[in-house]
């Protein structure tokens, strides 16, 4: 065992105490000891177009033909070199912010990018993640891409999350049958959950979170007098909470296939206190609802949020309250907007029609979360319609405005909102959402 005093450099600076628990799973990590992989010859969108990127067949819509390969042109010019300066382990795919590298961002990058695979390996983006995973487990969630530094101190509240790699590394796996990349980051990403479950629960096991942790960063689940963004307020988040099942199941799933349950049974024994637990604190019959919890425990039921829509894809929600759950979904008054789905629910106060970011804003992550959760438990022509309705919304805008953008409005038709030519994530609606019918 080391000396707990065993002095770190810290680039730039003094050296700090060494309190790190060390993780086993961690120091299996492969990718934290990984020569650097640079891709030769550097891709380019007109080749890859012509030669391995699907060709998509829409007579009837030739401007949504035109926003699919204009996706895949701003996410080829997008790519970006690691080098001896910013200590990344692969070559990978900017998330077009603040020159910064972030996690959920590249996740949902890679779930689209799984369809141009075959021209660039947009799933090795997060092997710089790993590749920088601290020796007790945790992975800061935003890096410079000049320096390769993290952008948070170790155990800031909002450095880290939302924890959703593994649901990208199983769809990938499930996409590919590609067994070795999944025993390769089977232990980086049960080091990171087990970081998540020993510093990011309160006392009896839930999970807090912050809204720049969470990804929503505006939305009002924060009480007067606490920041939106960086305070967990003391309170139980949803999103959090589901987060962390889906992860959870994911890694037992991982586990079957490699043979390594029996290493990793800590996971199915918190689902089995953490699932329980949520149906009978976070539901609120009287909504029916998964809300957060203030600190006393009492339920915010004024706020609905599309976070609480990772109960679907968690598989969290029992048989008899499936239905009325769905159903907020189907509701004008609450989610099914001019342009499904908003991120925070009409009835919530500081509802946003023009989206206000996170107020209701629509946001092409959450939506494809939304349709992957509805299709997992045989809501088919739901999904279908709200993919429908959110695919033509994000074409007939591209056709207006020659653009993707980072969000749209869910009370106005095609209206983009935030950054334009934002592919980052919103490539998922043009992409995923149409290769996956």
């Amino acid at each position: 065992m080391r000396n707990p005093l065993n002095l770190r450099n810290v680039p730039g600076g003094r050296p700090y105490l060494a309190t790190y628990v060390e993780n086993p799973f961690a120091e299996e990590n492969p990718f934290r000891t990984k020569p650097r992989r640079n891709v030769e010859p550097w891709p380019e969108f007109r080749q890859a177009r012509m030669s391995t990127l699907p060709a998509p067949h829409y007579p009837a819509h030739p401007e949504a033909v035109e926003c699919y390969y204009r996706c895949w042109e701003i996410a080829f010019a997008n790519f970006r070199r690691a080098t001896d300066e910013n200590g990344f382990v692969s070559d990978y795919s900017s998330t077009m912010f603040a020159d910064c590298l972030f996690m959920w961002d590249s996740v949902f990058i890679s779930l689209f990018g799984r369809y141009g695979d075959r021209g660039w390996r947009f799933q090795n983006t997060l092997d710089n993640f790993y590749g920088k995973q601290h020796p007790d487990g945790g992975i800061c969630r935003q890096f410079r891409e000049d320096d390769g530094s993290e952008c948070f101190a170790r155990f800031d509240p909002a450095g880290t999350g939302p924890n959703v790699l593994g649901w990208s590394e199983w769809e990938y796996y499930c996409f590919t049958g590609d067994e070795a990349r999944l025993a390769e980051v089977f232990p980086a990403l049960v080091a990171y959950g087990q970081w998540y479950r020993r510093y990011r629960t309160w006392p009896n096991g839930s999970y807090w979170g912050t809204g720049w942790a969470s990804g929503m960063v505006n939305q009002p689940r924060t009480p007067a007098g606490a920041h939106q963004w960086f305070d967990h307020a003391h309170r139980t988040w949803v999103d959090t909470n589901l987060q962390q099942v889906l992860a959870n199941r994911i890694l037992l799933d991982m586990a079957d296939v490699l043979d390594r349950r029996s290493e990793v049974l800590d996971f199915a024994e918190e689902n089995a206190m953490l699932i329980p637990w949520i149906n009978e604190q976070l539901w609120d019959d009287s909504t029916s609802f998964y809300h957060d919890l203030e600190r006393d425990q009492s339920r915010i039921t004024n706020v609905k949020t599309i976070g609480a829509y990772w109960a679907l894809l968690a598989d969290s929600v029992p048989p008899d309250r499936l239905e009325r759950f769905v159903a907020h979904l189907e509701n004008p008054k609450e989610f099914k907007r001019v342009h499904r789905v908003p991120s925070l629910s009409a009835d919530t106060e500081g509802y946003d029609p023009d989206g206000g970011l996170w107020l209701g804003g629509v946001w092409a992550p959450t939506n494809y979360m939304v349709l992957r959760g509805l299709t997992r438990h045989g809501y088919h022509s739901l999904a279908f319609d709200i993919a429908k309705n959110h695919y033509f919304n994000v074409v007939e805008c591209f056709a207006k405005t020659g653009s993707v953008w980072e969000h749209l409005a869910p009370d106005a038709r095609a209206e983009g909102r935030g950054r334009k030519d934002f592919v980052g994530w919103t490539g998922i609606t043009p992409i995923a959402v149409a290769e996956s019918g």
